[in-house]
């Protein structure tokens, strides 16, 4: 059975770990919607797909946004009762400072075992969806940017490319023209490259991640520009690459997106790395929740933040640490078994340090001696 003052604790903190939840949401979501708009615009993303990346990258993003929002919760909830004197009210019941752990472990237990579940398994499958998503979507030329009857400005400035028509998916087009200048390093000269083509297509290599034009009975047109010495071809057939401005499918999304069971059972050092970054994610659930409850203490009197800036400082100080030892297990200097045991263990005797300190009496003053005034002489 739950004590009222349990109760009482566990409402104010639920209260205020959902309102960190939608403040810290609405941030990532807005960064998100942000860098999606602007892949959209250079051609990365389909616009169709804005929505389900959304909600995708939203559930990556728990594994650092939940404990987060739990810390910064417990320092709201509990900073407002001792600014206002509740928690002298619950000491001076009975209640000592560890009873307040009791509604904390209410809630930072089952949100551990949440927190394994998307760290170990729905996050992992968010970003493989994704992966999937934009790997469909790349395969038309809508996707890269390219819309028939408008000249189209090539990714890194590399042209301009413009096509006639367009099948519905993107896949194939008729009547291209692509135009190119290039400066040459060694003595500063600018070349002309002009391509046409009948009908072509848009392919992937074998490996999926380089995207090419396949061009048909097209003409080909080089020079150096203000020279007359122009070179005209005719072909069949021409591949042209497709740059890309970034690397969508680089090794940390692929590392993230790995299942959990193929993570554990190899021997390579990023993936263990990996591994011990999603175990890090449910176990600072509980070491946060201890830290948080020990910097909350405040008095009346301080101004109302000035301890949740200590405990921003503390949360970045505490992540950054994660963030070294998983570069460190990524390069093999750490020892994976090791883990991020090294950080926790010592902020949670910190934080156990921190609560013992908290509800212990201050010694009493050693009475000072007044000196008595002389007598007067009469």
């Amino acid at each position: 059975m739950l004590r009222i003052v349990d109760r009482y604790l566990a409402r104010e903190l639920l209260v205020s770990f959902f309102a960190a939840v939608a403040i810290l949401l609405l941030v990532t979501v807005g960064a998100t919607v942000a860098d999606l708009l602007a892949k959209i615009a250079r051609g990365r993303v389909a616009a169709d797909l804005l929505l389900a990346l959304i909600g995708l990258r939203t559930v990556d993003s728990l594994t650092l946004l939940v404990p987060m929002a739990m810390f910064l919760g417990v320092q709201l909830a509990y900073g407002r009762l001792y600014r206002e004197s509740e928690i002298a009210v619950f000491a001076a019941s009975g209640l000592p400072v560890t009873g307040l752990l009791r509604p904390l472990f209410l809630l930072a237990v089952p949100l551990m075992l949440v927190m394994a579940l998307v760290s170990f398994w729905l996050a992992p499958a968010a970003v493989r969806q994704a992966q999937r998503l934009q790997e469909e979507a790349s395969r038309s030329l809508i996707v890269a940017g390219l819309e028939p009857g408008r000249f189209v400005e090539l990714p890194n400035n590399d042209g301009v490319m413009y096509v006639d028509s367009m099948n519905s998916d993107g896949t194939k087009f008729k009547k291209m023209f692509v135009a190119s200048e290039r400066v040459d390093d060694r003595d500063g000269k600018s070349s002309l490259n002009v391509i046409t083509a009948t009908d072509g297509e848009l392919y992937h290599d074998a490996n999926g991640s380089e995207r090419y034009l396949g061009l048909n009975d097209g003409f080909r047109v080089e020079g150096v520009l203000g020279q007359d010495n122009y070179r005209l071809m005719h072909y069949a057939r021409n591949d042209l690459k497709l740059t890309d401005t970034e690397a969508d499918a680089n090794a940390d999304s692929v590392k993230r997106s790995a299942p959990t069971t193929t993570l554990y059972a190899s021997d390579d050092a990023v993936q263990r790395g990996e591994l011990q970054w999603r175990l890090a994610a449910p176990v600072s659930v509980l070491v946060l929740v201890l830290l948080a409850l020990p910097l909350a203490r405040s008095s009346p009197r301080e101004p109302r933040y000035a301890r949740l800036l200590i405990a921003l400082l503390s949360w970045v100080i505490y992540y950054n640490c994660l963030a070294i030892g998983r570069s460190k297990i990524s390069m093999g200097v750490l020892d994976p078994r090791i883990g991020f045991w090294w950080v926790e263990i010592p902020t949670i005797l910190i934080a156990l340090f921190l609560l013992w300190q908290g509800q212990r009496l201050p010694r009493p003053r050693a009475p000072v001696a007044r000196k008595r005034p002389a007598p007067r002489n009469a």
